[in-house]
């Protein structure tokens, strides 16, 4: 994988603020997204933000001032902000945030330093705990959602195309707690399909408009009950999961 210019002059920076007190520096999200460009353009950056971590010994607010005054070129030269979070915080922080540092963990290349998570892991009932969480704030949104839209077929295919996204994440949480590595939404989608029994495309359909995808207020009606029971199934399976 070839790590993109601008994280390596992201690191050199990151050298400059923390010295021998940054650890590690990696890059996420390579499978995940298209972060980074195997063969980025000169002068363009990838289309999504590069996403980094970096695990420092320490971080004052001295730190956190030299990096806020470089965040604007780092947004210009295609890097997300980066994360910066103290190793031994990050090692006691697995069991809070199973499913954001659990994925980081799962699809990560090292930029420099030491390899950081040769010693990590998240324990399946974490990550089934935090599923269920998201899961079940997904319920909960589409149920608000479409009690706003008060029967206007619009706000009901805004109101899916929102949450097309974050549909996608859910989908790739279940997928990480039966331990799939695949990180493809339309096949974690599939395979939700299957092990809850639906029918094809039922939530397949809405993963898809994940981005600048828009539907008619029709479809939109066509589409919102089958998901709704779909998602009420997952939070069912969820909540019910012990290995299977």
């Amino acid at each position: 994988m070839r790590i993109p210019d601008a994280v390596r002059d992201l690191e050199r920076e990151l050298r400059g603020v923390f010295g021998s007190r940054l650890q590690s520096l990696v890059v996420y999200g390579l499978r995940a997204s298209a972060s980074v460009d195997p063969a980025p353009s000169a002068g363009h950056s990838a289309a999504t933000p590069a996403r980094t971590l970096a695990l420092v010994e320490s971080l004052t607010e001295v730190d956190l001032r030299g990096c806020a005054a470089r965040v604007p070129s780092w947004h210009a030269a295609g890097l997300a902000t980066p994360l910066f979070v103290p190793t031994r915080e990050f090692e006691r922080s697995l069991d809070a945030f199973p499913l954001e540092f659990g994925a980081i963990v799962a699809d990560h290349v090292v930029v420099s330093g030491t390899p950081p998570f040769e010693r990590a892991s998240v324990a399946a009932a974490d990550i089934r705990r935090a599923c269920e969480v998201q899961a079940r704030s997904h319920l909960l949104h589409l149920r608000e959602g479409f009690l706003e839209a008060a029967g206007n077929s619009h706000a009901l295919a805004v109101l899916i195309e929102e949450s097309a996204a974050p549909l996608a994440a859910l989908l790739a949480s279940v997928a990480r707690l039966e331990g799939r590595t695949d990180h493809d939404a339309p096949a974690a989608a599939r395979h939700a399909e299957r092990v809850l029994q639906l029918p094809p495309g039922t939530i397949g359909d809405v993963v898809k408009l994940a981005g600048a995808h828009e539907i008619a207020g029709a479809d939109a009606e066509r589409l919102f009950p089958a998901y709704l029971a779909a998602v009420e199934r997952l939070v069912g399976y969820v909540d019910g999961w012990a290995g299977r």
